[in-house]
């Protein structure tokens, strides 16, 4: 009665099991829920990609989990049981690991007459555990399940169990969970009377020193973004590679949502013109347990079998990261990428990384892709931020890559190994730029990243005070990334080296004191109205014209990262607006003094940037997936 077909060499996402393909092909022609050819391009789809049949007939031919659940059950005599409707002994599965039973696709549901009663979503892998079952639980007997059944179970009886999981995935020495708010503000108040006392005794002698350190950070930024420019006027990102043969690796998108009702219909068209075989993608819209605003959005969708719903139950923070982690529990695919809501990624990117992936060693944990911005030509910020990004994406992170220093990664286009990101903790939940944290990490721990030139265009913030909000936000958490990494100064040093460590205290250090001190740099324009600096009596003549030059070639560096970025763009147009980046970046310095106020007061807010507020013309005549009479993502 039961035939099982069990492959122990790698797979490519799923374990490779499959049970009894002829048998569950007959039941589904016999049934009328199949033909013959597409029962014939499923399974020829299922053995070039290494995979079990009925994850192909659901995720790519569209035939139920029930349906292939019953199949399963009558084959097999086995009972089918919903442990929704029957829920399971929570003892049992609290002794094999909610998390566990989310990777295995088994559920240890009751004992019955001495026997434990485990449900399986593949009779084959009930096989493939069943030693390890037999010794956590004696005697074992096999009931079938559907795999959105068994999900759903999980997250209802051992939702919150995850969630708190989810908050502490980092350990706590690399984690800024325990940041001391109270002695930040300490430290804060402390920095601000001596300031305040220097100005008072000795104010030229306070504002040279600040004019030192900040024309010394200057120097060493434009130093790099120089290097980052030559390098990058010769240099792109890893190119495209051609789409890699089968078989190909499951992939896991998982798409973090928040409060989203403009961009999810075109979202969803986006997602689903993607050029990657439907068995092998598998995309989770991860939303927060109170959003009702994104989940009654996504409740009148229809969502397609390869897209699925994961809802983060509440917990003590709210944050990104912390519902990442969450949903990566629930992740089918050994690819692990993560998508912004605003996302529209090449149709091709997912071959170019699996190819890639597949061509490099297990060091290269992590690919960064390329942002770029649709919505450009909308107004003056809109330009700027699209020039600002083009710069770093397109010049100075291939020259950071290039030199050897750690890139610190984007939150979105980003793809990982999966047994590196868990070996890691997966991201901090509560810090506010995880995906800059993440990429000390990964650098810490041995492993590299990478750029790959595919592009994903997003959309840009052209309101001013949401893009100080985003701003300070992403300066804030580079702040507490620092003070994390830089708990230990020496062991951060053994673990990147002498070049890699001052490339942080450049990229990080550097990066927080030019905007914060940015109001000293201005000081410099007072003698062009007429006002004497400051600094007269301090500082030679000479000097100011030596300290002249460093200004300008500063901004001439600048504009050339700009003008190299937006020509890899394809958006040469724009390079006559790098010429206003003066008037753009001062808002930053707002930003800044915003962030460093919610170090002491909110250090783990995360400031919810609202997005399809200025999408382009033409950008929402998408046509919507059709209305779901009931609620989709129950079984998620």
């Amino acid at each position: 009665m039961f035939h099982f077909d069990v492959d122990d060499s790698p797979s490519n996402g799923l374990v490779q099991t499959d049970f009894s393909a002829p048998f569950l092909i007959d039941a589904l022609i016999a049934r009328g829920q199949i033909t013959a050819q597409k029962a014939g391009i499923a399974q020829a789809a299922a053995t070039r990609q290494g995979l079990p049949l009925a994850d192909v007939l659901c995720l790519s031919r569209g035939v139920s989990q029930y349906s292939i659940a019953t199949i399963f059950a009558d084959h097999t005599g086995a009972q089918l049981i919903n442990p929704i409707e029957q829920p399971p002994d929570c003892s049992l599965l609290q002794r094999y690991g909610p998390a566990n039973c989310l990777r295995d696709g088994l559920m240890p549901w009751r004992q019955i007459g001495g026997d434990t009663i485990v449900l399986s979503t593949q009779p084959g892998q009930f096989a493939r555990h069943q030693a390890h079952l037999r010794r956590l639980f004696g005697k074992v007997r096999m009931a079938v399940t559907a795999p959105a059944q068994l999900d759903r179970c999980i997250s209802e009886q051992f939702g919150n169990t995850l969630a708190r999981a989810a908050e502490r995935r980092v350990p706590d020495d690399k984690s800024c969970r325990n940041w001391n708010r109270g002695m930040a503000l300490g430290l804060g108040l402390c920095c601000a009377a001596a300031c305040v006392a220097g100005a008072l005794m000795a104010p030229q002698f306070i504002l040279a020193a600040l004019t030192l350190w900040t024309i010394l950070t200057l120097l060493m930024t434009t130093l790099l973004k120089a290097a980052a420019a030559y390098i990058g006027w010769r240099d792109d990102p890893v190119p495209t590679c051609a789409i890699s043969p089968a078989p190909l690796p499951v992939i896991t998108m998982l798409v973090p949502l928040y409060n989203e009702t403009a961009i999810a219909d075109h979202l969803l068209a986006r997602l689903a013109d993607l050029d990657y075989p439907r068995e092998l993608l598998d995309v989770c819209l991860v939303m927060e347990a109170d959003d009702l605003t994104t989940r009654a959005t996504l409740g009148r969708t229809i969502l397609p079998t390869w897209m699925r719903a994961i809802i983060v139950p509440k917990g003590t923070i709210k944050t990104k990261p912390r519902a990442l982690n969450y949903a990566l529990d629930f992740a089918r695919g050994n690819i692990i990428g993560v998508w912004d809501a605003e996302d529209a990624p090449a149709l091709d990117q997912l071959h170019i990384v699996a190819q890639h992936f597949a061509q490099t060693g297990p060091d290269v944990a992590c690919l960064q892709g390329v942002l770029d911005y649709y919505n450009a030509p909308t107004n003056w910020l809109t330009r700027c931020f699209t020039i600002e990004y083009a710069g770093w994406f397109r010049v100075v992170l291939p020259g950071l890559n290039r030199l050897g220093l750690v890139v610190p990664l984007g939150g979105t286009t980003l793809f990982f190994r999966r047994d590196a990101l868990e070996q890691l903790g997966g991201w901090d939940a509560h810090n506010v730029t995880e995906d800059a944290d993440l990429g000390v990490r990964l650098a810490r721990h041995g492993y590299r990243t990478e750029l790959i030139s595919t592009v994903t265009e997003e959309e840009a913030n052209g309101r001013a005070w949401p893009w100080v909000k985003q701003r300070s936000r992403w300066l804030k958490g580079y702040a507490i990334t620092y003070g994390v990494h830089m708990r230990n100064p020496a062991r951060l040093w053994r673990d990147l080296g002498a070049w890699r460590f001052f490339g942080i205290q450049l990229l990080f250090l550097g990066t927080l004191s030019q905007f914060v001190f940015a109001p000293v740099l201005w000081t410099f324009w007072l003698p062009v109205f007429g006002i004497d600096h400051p600094l007269n009596g301090m500082i030679a003549p000479w000097m100011f014209w030596g300290l002249a030059g460093l200004f300008i070639l500063s901004e001439v560096t600048g504009f050339c990262v700009a003008a190299i970025g937006v020509h890899k763009a394809g958006k040469s147009w724009l390079t006559k607006w790098a010429l206003t980046l003066q008037l753009y970046f001062p808002l930053a310095a707002l930003a800044a003094y915003k962030g460093g106020i919610e170090l002491v007061s909110n250090p783990f807010y995360w400031d919810k940037t609202a997005h399809g507020i200025l999408l382009p013309d033409g950008w929402q005549k998408t046509t919507p997936p059709p209305p779901l009479p009931a609620h989709p993502a129950s079984d998620g």
